[in-house]
């Protein structure tokens, strides 16, 4: 084998990797986030977890990617230790289609039907759909099923080539002689450990496997140790993703080590044992692509048969390893939310997307509570009250901060065009929703003025402003459903509801003036009357905001600030419908 031999071989193998890499990322993108939230919601049944695990896993092509991804869920919070360890048993069985896929490769028949079966000859076929979705399919989906078929087929393409150019090897004495070294059990496994620690996938090393197998120098004694060897190495890459987390993720990679290890175990000494009282008819067979995927599969499937009733002992030894500390225990009675922006989701956009999206939900509620909050202090001053409203307001900032950032950081990542329009609307709305939490704080701090300088609001002020906080509570509701749920019906009567307000809030303050100049009260009452009402308006303001950015999602020819102009004959109609609704709804005593 020469230098050109060799060049070919690494040239298939960065092939090979590519177009795995290209593959599980179109299948993310295609799956929209919806694997990774049935993995966090279905797994409170250990057979269940398994299932799931294998299912996503075969779905994906990747063991290390699910397991990443549980890492993160137990980083974050979202599941327990208890129930990942099922995901990672089923992620192990996943992963084995990937080298039942490869076998196809060593298919040998006459027969048109089986040749069709061989990935050098569909493979080219699916290169061509998939370039052709690729080119034409813009920011849709079509584009993502034709990255998905492109990466399929180079992976399969880097796979011949590995295995054309090793094929040589098999009449060279020297690489003969090396395999030698494989008949011990313990050198096999720390070099497929190895092999698969470097590229950080066990898929790909088994591949790589299956392609030197072409040579015809492997026997099922010499690939076993190996086959046990890659799938510890693939504990590789989840370890490496849980070093900046907390210690229970560090606990969830660590079992995943343990179960292959524990696994590798029994499995090589029941293997040697029974060899050597049964001297099994295949160990110096020659295995090939078809055997490799084999072992691979009934490792996988036998590990998980014997150590599934074990999971809590798995768990118990990876507490014995990393002990509960005091934080930890403290930490447990506190959760905090924000570890639901993991940055290990960020590889995984829809999901990360759906989590801000969660505790965008939670930040509408407070701004909702807040502004609550701040009306009722108008009324009926109370300083644990205010207290609570600073508190309210304090974390409306804290979500602003943390949700924005990480928004940012996503909007950095190989987004589709709808979500990035989604994070175009939640970057907005939260803006809008936090503007909203410092205008309700503002509100409550006019009111405790009002209540330290004691200054009485005459009964038709009062009158007025139960009237208007009516219906700001009203606009806050439909804003926090619309949002929430989604909800374009209740969005479209969001619009006529603020202009409502702004008439109430135009009307309120005539009223002001007039009565400060018939001395009813003082001007300072009359000025913080007039901020607060004020305030109340732009509150307004943010909530048509948030209705608009919500309706974008559908027309993104809407714009915001001449959304009235644009509508048509049917929707004016709409609009007056409501607006005169709500304007009769809240009208002022005359």
């Amino acid at each position: 084998m020469d230098i050109f031999g060799f060049l070919t071989l690494f040239g298939g193998l960065a092939l090979f990797l590519y177009g795995m890499n290209i593959m599980g990322g179109g299948l993310e993108k295609v799956s929209g986030g919806k694997l990774e939230q049935i993995l966090e919601r279905l797994t409170s049944n250990p057979i269940k977890a398994v299932l799931l695990g294998a299912g996503v896993t075969a779905i994906i092509q990747s063991s290390s990617a699910t397991t990443v991804m549980v890492v993160g869920f137990v980083n974050s919070g979202i599941m327990k230790l208890s129930q990942a360890i099922g995901l990672i048993m089923g992620a192990n069985i996943g992963t084995t289609i990937t080298a039942w896929m490869l076998s196809l490769t060593g298919i040998e028949s006459s027969s048109i039907f089986l040749q069709m079966l061989k990935p050098s000859s569909f493979s080219p076929i699916l290169a061509v759909i998939g370039i052709l979705l690729f080119l034409a399919g813009g920011k849709t989906r079509k584009k993502d099923v034709g990255e998905i078929l492109l990466g399929f087929a180079t992976l399969m393409f880097g796979m011949e080539t590995m295995s054309a150019a090793v094929a040589p090897l098999a009449d060279v004495p020297e690489f003969t002689s090396i395999l030698t070294l494989f008949s011990n059990p313990l050198f096999g496994v720390l070099i497929g450990a190895l092999l698969t620690g470097i590229i950080q996938s066990s898929s790909a090393s088994v591949g790589i496997l299956q392609a030197l197998s072409i040579t015809g120098c492997f026997t099922y004694s010499a690939v076993i140790p190996i086959i046990m060897g890659q799938n510890i190495g693939t504990c590789v890459t989840a370890i490496l993703s849980c070093l900046s987390g907390n210690r229970n993720a560090k606990r969830t990679a660590l079992v995943h080590l343990y179960f292959n290890i524990i696994g590798t175990i029994i499995f090589l000494s029941l293997y040697y044992i029974l060899n050597a009282i049964i001297h099994f008819s295949f160990s110096d067979m020659v295995a090939g692509p078809a055997g490799i995927a084999l072992i691979h599969s009934i490792f996988n499937i036998f590990t998980t048969l014997i150590l599934l009733p074990f999971t809590k002992g798995l768990e118990k030894l990876s507490y014995l390893t990393l002990p509960l500390t005091s934080q930890e225990v403290e930490a447990a009675a506190k959760e905090d939310r924000f570890q639901l922006l993991d940055s290990r989701y960020l590889n995984t956009p829809a999901f990360a997307l759906d989590n801000v999206r969660r505790l965008s939900n939670e930040l509408a509620g407070i701004a909702k509570e807040s502004v609550q909050s701040s009306l009722q202090l108008i009324f009926r001053y109370d300083p644990e009250a205010y207290d609570k409203l600073e508190l309210l307001e304090n974390t409306a900032d804290q979500y602003e901060d943390r949700l924005s950032s990480y928004l940012a950081k996503l909007s950095g990542q190989n987004v589709t065009y709808r979500d990035i329009r989604q994070i175009s609307v939640l970057q907005h709305s939260i803006m809008d929703f936090e503007r909203i939490s410092d205008l309700a704080i503002n509100i409550g701090t006019y009111a405790k003025q009002i209540h330290t300088r004691q200054m009485p609001l005459t009964r038709r002020c009062q009158e007025e402003l139960e009237i208007y906080s009516s219906a700001l509570e009203d606009i806050m509701n439909r804003t926090e459903q619309t949002f929430v749920n989604r909800d374009k019906e209740t969005a479209q009567t969001i619009e006529p509801l603020e202009e409502v307000i702004d008439d109430l809030n135009k009307t309120i303050h005539k009223h002001h003036l007039k009565r400060m100049r018939n001395g009813k009260y003082s001007i300072d009452l009359g000025l913080l009357l007039s901020d607060i009402t004020a305030h109340m308006e732009r509150i307004s303001d943010h909530c048509s905001n948030i209705a608009i950015y919500e309706l974008q999602t559908e027309d993104s020819t809407i714009e915001e600030h001449s959304y009235l102009d644009q509508l048509d004959e049917e929707d004016s109609l709409t609009f007056q419908k409501y607006y005169l609704s709500f304007s009769q709804k809240y009208q002022l005593k005359k």
